[in-house]
């Protein structure tokens, strides 16, 4: 991280660059408001091949999360054995 060396001799000094600061800010916030939007922009009318690609990637992407799910109950033996041995410490 840089050091900043100036060194501030007024209060109007400090204000100007606290001003100065506050619209850098303003800046970058609004660059990464956009950046963020078009990040999950939609596409409204999306064409047949388009709705065929994302139903497939969603389909995909839901049987995968299932698939893991199913593997971490079968690895560590379901939701019930992990409760059950919680509470049999507890006593």
């Amino acid at each position: 991280m840089p050091t900043n060396t100036e060194t501030y001799n007024t209060l109007e000094e400090i204000q100007l660059r606290r001003n100065q600061l506050s619209e850098a800010i303003e800046h970058d916030r609004d660059l990464i408001a956009d950046k963020w939007g078009e990040l999950f922009k939609t596409n409204e009318n999306p064409t047949k091949g388009e709705f065929i690609a994302s139903l497939i990637t969603n389909s995909i992407t839901a049987i995968d999360a299932f698939l893991l799910v199913r593997k971490l109950l079968n690895t560590y033996g379901g939701l019930s054995r992990i409760f059950s041995r919680s509470k049999k410490k507890k006593r």
